[in-house]
């Protein structure tokens, strides 16, 4: 298959399905909803949102169907990378090439920004029932993406990371803080394609054990992009971990041992899914884009 052409395609939904789901931008809260905006169409993959479509197309859902509970997950995303931006966080002055928007709007409207995000993410999720679907199992996905974000997953997980800054820690360490604050959410997107699509309790189960290899791999291949990657295409300068002395995989297992961690993941994910026929084949490719991008 054409990968690109399909991520563009995906994508292309994708951003038509979030202009709207958008916020408003009239009224008194107007410019929370703009700031909120701002950081939601400022570029970006939208993987997760494709890894939810893919999980339900491996599975025989509709790819459609899903789009609402696709665009919440791009929501969490983009909260977590308003809040993590903040100078109380990682301190960050560019995303995607822009600037961030605490740069733009102030640090108070950036952390409502990113509360507004997150939790106009739920609405969307619970308005949106998709079609043939059980309500069971959408809220399933409901406390399965709740948990991903919360102080199990993404929360958890950026704690430790900024606790753990500038100090050595074991490979064991790096991987709980990679796991959870970008695995648990990349795990939660396919997983909860899969759920929403219909699957077997077999499927669900390799899907997920799909989630778990991809969304660590990803974290990994974002601390190698900091070192190796090129800041026209990554939109940010490389070396920003090692200068804010993050822990990141590089730093504690050094650049080989990383990219053989990471390409043994992707294995791992293409097992998962070895069983699956065609419908499955984005989700194949995907695992290797993951570690072959340049952003």
């Amino acid at each position: 298959m054409d990968l690109k052409a399909y991520l563009l395609e995906r994508k292309r939904i994708v951003d038509g399905a979030l202009e709207k789901f958008a916020p408003r931008t009239d009224g008194p809260a107007g410019e929370v909803a703009r700031a909120m905006n701002y950081s939601l169409f400022a570029g970006g993959k939208r993987l997760r949102p494709i890894l939810c479509m893919a999980g339900s197309a491996a599975v025989g859902g509709a790819e459609l169907a899903v789009l609402p509970v696709a665009c919440a997950l791009e929501m969490i995303h983009t909260y977590s990378l308003i809040h993590d931006d903040l100078p109380a966080m990682d301190n960050d002055d560019l995303r995607r090439g822009k600037p961030t928007n605490h740069k733009v709007y102030g640090e108070a409207v950036a952390l409502l920004a990113g509360d507004g995000l997150l939790t106009e993410a739920f609405v969307l999720m619970t308005s949106a029932e998709p079609s043939g679907t059980d309500p069971r199992s959408l809220m399933k996905v409901v406390g399965l993406i709740g948990r991903a974000a919360g102080y199990e997953g993404m929360v958890g997980g950026q704690l430790v990371d900024i606790r753990s800054e500038g100090t050595r820690v074991s490979p064991s360490v790096v991987e709980f803080v990679h796991t959870r604050k970008t695995g648990a959410l990349i795990n939660a997107s396919v997983t909860a394609g899969a759920i929403l699509g219909n699957g077997s309790e077999k499927q669900v189960k390799a899907i997920t054990s799909y989630g778990e290899a991809v969304g660590l791999a990803f974290q990994i291949a974002d601390d190698i992009l900091d070192i190796e990657g090129d800041p026209e295409k990554t939109g940010k300068k490389t070396g920003g971990d090692a200068q804010k002395k993050k822990i990141t995989y590089p730093s504690v297992l050094g650049l080989s041992e990383s990219k053989a961690i990471q390409s043994k993941l992707v294995r791992k994910a293409l097992g998962a899914i070895e069983q699956f026929d065609e419908k499955a084949d984005p989700l194949r490719h995907l695992a290797s884009y993951i570690i072959e991008r340049q952003q």
